[in-house]
């Protein structure tokens, strides 16, 4: 067998990890240089350092060692997120494959789809569309939440099933009430292209309940790229949920919440539009705390989370009599998602542990027709079909051990059982169904009804697990290292979506995908200075690679390598101003074949200018990408494929602030100031459509100006 081997000597990894550990001894020597003569003292430290709140956030950084946590609420340039995508894309690290004006899929260091865990107020959140019209994120709303916090790598054990290249938790604080009080968060944004969105968060109780109902509202019209191009991207978006919890003592918790929301997306990436997508939520939390001396939490909760997607051709757009779905069509399909988690937590003098079990069910049912009157019969009059039922049971356990005063070691362990049935499989692949879109991401009729079929089953336990090193050292800087495994089972997309195979044989033969990787990296923070870097190596045994073709793929497993990293700094250059920069590298390297892994994001940096004298501030932000070579043409994953190579861009973006009283703030900013044209690399293709643009990839937004007026008290 040949053996093939990385040429780091030549190679662009070698000089971005070269310079990327070239910054991190620059700032291990700087922080020498400002902790000459003192010790790491943190609370010390801290008190010393003067607070400047961001008016608009330009760049999310690592606030510890792989986590980084958003104010989901606070203004972000680009214009402030409609959905859970938008809000990512600003963090080093993270792509948004485009579809249209929203519901885009988050990727993040290549890895997309359930690499990528996406966990909502503690539940599972599932997209029912076989085409990822309607990812996890397109579900969520930011400004609804109290913080969003992101863990790298395969580094947590305690949130589900491990996501292999990291977890995204979308959390509510709990309001805690000494005496009656309540509190109010609202706010209004206006932008091009016909954007306005409404926001309220109101919460309020006394020592023995509280309140908290929140909702908004997100529109857009088709927005135009920067030749001027208008591209198919309108939406409409709401969301209302309500929480009521009972609070006998200050150490119990009972919780029942109930959410719902609804909306439209036009897409330029598919044949088909999505005109319906219905979220409605349920929860029932319990948590008490100081139950022994060392036992001091325990915490239960039960969900129900049921998606109602609806796609079609002719609602949003007319059917075209010369493309592949010249009839008017639709396709519905529901995902109902029910689970539950239980853990306990002890804490003694020197160690931590978290321990508990999880489970879930997802069923996914469908049903295919047209509008009423059609040949095909009304889609709403025609029974749904089962073709899926998704299992997962999980038991972990997770421990902090502070061996001395600066160091630390965290490992944790789990282990899934999970379990799937598809319903109605094709015995064969010629008895597989006929492909209605296919490239451009319509729906599969499954039209094989008279062929051979069968249910079947899969089940696999897979074990998952980390280990971490934490010091502190002397300097106000944190050094660590850790080693992660996760084991993950072929999603919803890789055994029954749009472009695979969906045959006992494929659905038999697609291997769990295994990744081992090492997490490396150092964390500083002092009065004026804050700086990152954080680095990774990781080998995937069996990586599912989704092989796209003109009329229909497949799904394979390969071996892959990849690596990378993510560093920024931000540097106080005096009371009013700063100065920021992040950088971020993925590579891929599928060792199977011998070429490069697809769906690798190019090498991008981010460089900011902010003045803000604590009424007034203005600032500036550069994004500039690089070109991208390294590419498989016709492979990806279920998120989408590689086009081609393509060529690097920057755009320029400007943003000002008015912090009016404690109460009221108005921020505003430009996008794209100069009104660049250009697409991401990780983009899909355009389908085209008379009236609008015809590019290669989904071309990005022109430029855009916004304003939002935001009230908290």
């Amino acid at each position: 067998m040949k053996h093939h081997t990385l040429d780091l000597e030549s190679s662009v990894l070698h000089r971005v990890l070269c310079c990327c550990i070239a910054a991190g001894l620059a700032v291990a020597w700087a922080s020498t240089t400002l902790a000459a003569d003192s010790t790491y003292d943190k609370d010390a430290n801290a008190s010393k350092v003067k607070t400047f709140p961001t008016v608009v956030v330009t760049a999310n950084f690592q606030q510890s060692p792989l986590i980084t946590v958003l104010d989901p609420k606070a203004p972000q340039q680009p214009i402030p997120a409609s959905d859970g995508a938008d809000l990512l894309k600003t963090v080093p690290g993270f792509s948004v494959m485009r579809k249209g004006g929203s519901n885009g899929d988050p990727v993040f260091r290549g890895m997309a789809g359930s690499r990528l865990a996406i966990v909502s107020d503690g539940t599972q959140l599932a997209g029912g569309c076989p085409a990822r019209m309607d990812p996890p994120t397109a579900y969520i709303s930011p400004a609804l939440y109290d913080k969003v916090t992101i863990v790298k790598g395969p580094e947590s054990v305690i949130y589900g099933p491990v996501g292999s290249a990291g977890t995204v938790l979308f959390q509510r604080d709990t309001p805690h009430y000494l005496e009656p009080a309540a509190s109010l968060d609202a706010s209004a944004t206006v932008g091009s292209f016909g954007r306005n969105d409404q926001t309220v968060d109101f919460k309020g109780g006394t020592p023995q309940f509280y309140v908290d109902v929140d909702g908004n509202r997100t529109h857009s019209d088709d927005y135009e790229d920067g030749h001027g191009d208008k591209v198919h991207s309108l939406y409409n978006r709401w969301n209302v949920n309500t929480a009521i919890g009972w609070t006998p003592d200050p150490d119990t918790l009972l919780e029942l919440s109930a959410g719902t929301g609804n909306g439209k997306a036009a897409y330029a990436f598919s044949g088909m539009d999505g005109v319906k997508f219905l979220r409605q939520s349920t929860a029932l939390r319990f948590e008490k705390k100081h139950l022994t001396e060392t036992w001091s939490k325990l915490e239960a909760k039960v969900y129900r989370n049921d998606i109602d997607h609806v796609m079609d051709n002719y609602t949003l757009r007319r059917p075209d009599p010369n493309s592949s779905m010249p009839m008017a069509m639709a396709s519905d399909l529901q995902r109902d998602t029910t689970g539950g988690r239980i853990a306990a937590t002890f804490d003694w003098e020197d160690l931590d542990l978290v321990v508990g079990a999880d489970a879930s069910t997802s069923t996914h049912n469908v049903r295919n027709g047209g509008p009423e009157g059609s040949s095909m019969g009304y889609y709403k009059a025609l029974s749904r079909v089962r073709d899926a039922r998704m299992e997962d049971q999980g038991a972990f356990a997770q421990a902090t051990w502070t061996m001395t005063e600066r160091d630390r070691l965290i490992a944790g362990t789990r282990l899934d059982r999970a379990s799937v049935r598809g319903y109605g499989v094709a015995m064969s692949d010629g008895d597989s169904g006929m492909s209605m879109g296919s490239m451009d991401g319509g729906m599969s009729m499954g039209m094989g009804s008279e062929s051979a079929t069968a249910d079947v089953d899969r089940h696999a336990t897979l074990p998952s697990g980390f280990v971490r090193y934490e010091h502190d050292l002397q300097m106000p800087a944190t050094f660590y290292a850790g080693l992660g495994h996760a084991e993950r089972f072929p999603d919803y997309w890789e055994l029954f979506g749009q472009h695979v195979n969906t045959t006992i044989a494929s659905f038999a033969d697609l291997r769990p995908e295994r990744t081992t990787q090492l997490d490396i990296g150092l964390q500083y923070h002092s009065e004026r200075l804050k700086a990152w870097i954080s680095g990774y190596a990781g080998v995937i045994d069996d990586y599912i690679l989704i092989h796209y073709g003109m009329t229909s793929g497949y799904a394979s497993n390969i071996d892959a390598h990849v690596a990378g990293g993510e560093a920024g700094a931000e540097y106080r250059l005096g009371n009013d101003w700063k100065a920021s920069a992040t950088l971020a590298y993925a590579w891929g390297e599928d060792t199977t074949e011998h070429r490069p892994l697809p769906q690798m994001p190019p090498l991008e940096t981010r460089l900011g200018l902010d003045w803000d004298n604590g009424t007034w501030s203005a600032g500036a932000l550069w994004r500039v990408v690089e070109n991208q070579g390294r590419v498989a043409v016709g492979e990806g994953n279920i998120v989408g494929q590689d086009l081609g190579k393509t060529g690097g861009f920057g755009v320029f973006s400007v943003h000002g602030g008015w912090r009016i009283d404690r109460e009221w703030s108005l921020t505003a900013g430009v996008d794209n100031l100069f009104d660049k044209a250009y697409a991401e690399h990780i983009s899909p293709s355009v389908v085209e459509l008379q009236g609008f643009t015809t590019s290669t990839r989904v071309n990005e937004p022109g430029r855009v100006a916004w304003m939002k007026l935001a009230l908290s008290f």
